[in-house]
């Protein structure tokens, strides 16, 4: 890769993912314990600065990406009261599912859909995987080593694992697993979460991190579910483009 290529894929990734970890880093900061000491609820700040960032990423994108970030609003809002208040997977600050975070799913899921769309993202498509695999891995046993996250180690092995016959959206899933590393890292440092020491508080044997390494696992099934409901939406549409995807590939 020489130096325009190296500038042009640090252009897609600041432009897509740079600005979602900028936008974390100052909505999750409004929900943290450093504000909470400044103003008591500031819960209904971080979801308003939330929605208008939803609102800005729906109105630039296309109607099919506009419909799955509704979806994945829907299917956060149940993930989040199964996993958090049904589950106690994990638990949020004031012990309820604040409105931001099902929209912030939404902005995390279509933000790494336009990362992965991007022609010089596409061109080191095969590099950057390879690159992520490893950092995954490094990760991963970091976390195992020196915080005995053997439930995050599990998780990411389960990522990989996953992923190794899935070319077309390889790329995508170990993009998220970086996403939602960063976010989960920047969530329990502000306080505004935080995970037990066993998984699901329940397992002994599965002792967990705060945050567990490999937690995007569950991401996918945001992604999984968002594209199920649009195809039952869509089946017409879907099975004209997946005939056409075959004649292309042939």
């Amino acid at each position: 890769m020489n130096m325009k290529n190296a500038s042009l894929l640090f252009s897609s990734f600041f432009k897509t993912i740079g600005y979602l970890f900028l936008f974390v880093v100052f909505g999750l900061f409004l929900d943290s314990t450093y504000m909470h000491a400044i103003i008591p609820d500031t819960q209904h700040i971080a979801t308003a600065v939330m929605l208008i960032g939803f609102a800005v990423l729906y109105y630039k994108s296309p109607s099919r990406l506009r419909e799955q970030m509704l979806y994945a609003v829907l299917i956060g809002y149940i993930g989040e009261y199964l996993f958090s208040i049904a589950l106690g997977m994990y638990t949020y600050r004031l012990g309820n599912v604040p409105h931001y975070v099902p929209l912030g799913h939404a902005i995390v899921l279509i933000t790494t859909v336009y990362f992965c769309k991007e022609s010089i993202v596409k061109t080191y498509r095969k590099l950057l995987e390879k690159i992520i695999t490893i950092f995954i891995l490094i990760y991963a046993t970091l976390f195992l080593i020196f915080a005995g996250d053997v439930f995050g180690f599990v998780m990411s092995l389960l990522v990989i694992f996953l992923v190794r016959n899935k070319p077309r959206e390889r790329l995508f899933y170990l993009s998220m697993y970086l996403v939602v590393t960063f976010l989960e890292i920047v969530g329990t440092s502000y306080q505004c979460w935080y995970w037990p020491e066993t998984a699901f508080d329940m397992i002994p044997f599965l002792k967990s991190a705060n945050p567990p390494s490999g937690i995007s696992l569950f991401y996918f099934l945001l992604d999984l579910g968002s594209l199920w409901l649009y195809k039952k939406r869509h089946k017409v549409a879907w099975a004209r483009m997946k005939n056409l995807r075959k004649l292309r590939e042939s």
